[in-house]
């Protein structure tokens, strides 16, 4: 399994230096919360931020676009170096023509679901997005508790990849610790971002952390 840090939960002050150590304790992806104050009640990043740590990792920026209209701001993350972007279904009426402009930009498409929100809304685009990112909290704030519920949909897609013999991955977003994130193995999926838990790790170093979600 893949390890995506969220750096909402970073020490902005010193967010160059968070996203060093994370890189250092082997995280593969790095995901970055853009939040608009509209789709979901709190502000995060602009595209400024992401090309400013552009320079500074290897890692995959996996970009995880909060916003209404999406289709608006999918251009500008990507100049700005961002390798994934995953726009919510929810966020916008044109799902399709959003993550046809982001793979006509040369970046992975991702599609995004809210608890709320079935498998069966998006079965229409699964054959051409890169990952599917099933929200197993509300969005928009960290810190909350998983939704067990939002198991079957990660389970529902696993089969869907199977049956169709489709090429994405399935990414869990929120709540996720060293139990939760073995649930959502087990059922399928394949990345799992993880802020608090890796940023806010107590006596354990990053490493330790990042090598308990992954194993």
């Amino acid at each position: 399994m893949k390890i995506a840090p969220s750096i909402l939960s970073a020490d902005m002050l010193n967010l160059g230096a968070d996203v060093q150590k994370v890189e250092d304790a082997g995280a593969e992806y790095l995901h970055i919360d853009i939040m608009d104050g509209n789709f979901v009640p709190n502000l995060s990043f602009g595209a400024n931020v992401v090309k400013a740590l552009r320079p500074q990792s290897k890692m995959v920026f996996d970009v995880h676009l909060m916003v209404n209209n999406p289709e608006n701001w999918v251009e500008d993350f990507i100049k700005a170096g961002a390798d994934i972007v995953g726009v919510h279904y929810e966020a916008t009426p044109h799902i399709h023509r959003a993550l046809d402009l982001i793979k006509k930009n040369n970046a992975k498409a991702e599609v995004v679901i809210n608890p709320g929100t079935p498998v069966s809304a998006i079965e229409s685009v699964l054959s051409i997005v890169d990952q599917v990112l099933v929200m197993t909290v509300d969005p928009g704030f960290g810190g909350q508790k998983f939704i067990p519920e939002t198991l079957e949909k990660i389970r529902q897609l696993h089969q869907i990849k199977e049956e169709r013999n489709l090429n994405f991955d399935i990414e869990v977003d929120g709540g996720i610790n060293e139990e939760t994130v073995k649930l959502c193995r087990e059922t399928g999926a394949t990345v799992a971002v993880a802020g608090s838990y890796v940023f806010n790790s107590g006596n354990e170093t990053h490493a330790e952390r990042i090598n308990k979600l992954r194993n």
